[in-house]
């Protein structure tokens, strides 16, 4: 990303959020940007997106301002909430972790390379342990997504 969008004071909130994802797919999908407007089997109900987005950018905030976990777990913690809130038809993966490394390389934190290290040959093996990962931390146990994003 360019520094002068990594300058902007508002990196952590719903406008950014959407605007990266309208930047990310626009040229792929016509609603790229725009949150998801069915139910699907896994996410947060279509009347609470909105919601759901802007808390997980106000907790990863206040993590932030209180220092209450280490950069790249808030980075770790934005992106799971993300993933769990579920906010756009298609393109939820790719938004969080893209968000997560967005807020880590603007604290000046080391880039997170989800997985990059694994046998990426092996159809599968890689997608596998991310989604295993997610399950984890779905269950209260965030050491393996953050494994996966440092390995």
């Amino acid at each position: 990303m360019r520094k002068r969008t990594l300058k902007r004071e508002d990196l952590l909130t719903d406008g950014f959020g959407r605007d990266l994802h309208r930047r990310m797919f626009d040229a792929v999908w016509r609603w790229a940007g725009r949150y998801r407007t069915s139910e699907r089997n896994l996410g947060w109900e279509v009347q609470r997106l909105t919601e759901g987005v802007h808390n997980a950018f106000a907790d990863a905030s206040a993590w932030l301002h209180y220092d209450t976990y280490p950069l790249p777990e808030v980075a770790v913690r934005l992106h799971h909430q993300l993933v769990r809130i579920h906010p756009w038809p298609n393109g939820n993966g790719r938004h969080a972790r893209l968000m997560a490394d967005v807020l880590a390389t603007t604290r000046g934190g080391r880039d997170l390379t989800w997985g990059a290290r694994l046998d990426l040959v092996t159809p599968g093996t890689a997608r596998q342990h991310y989604i295993n990962a997610i399950r984890a931390a779905d269950d209260g146990d965030l050491t393996p997504l953050l494994a996966f994003a440092q390995s």
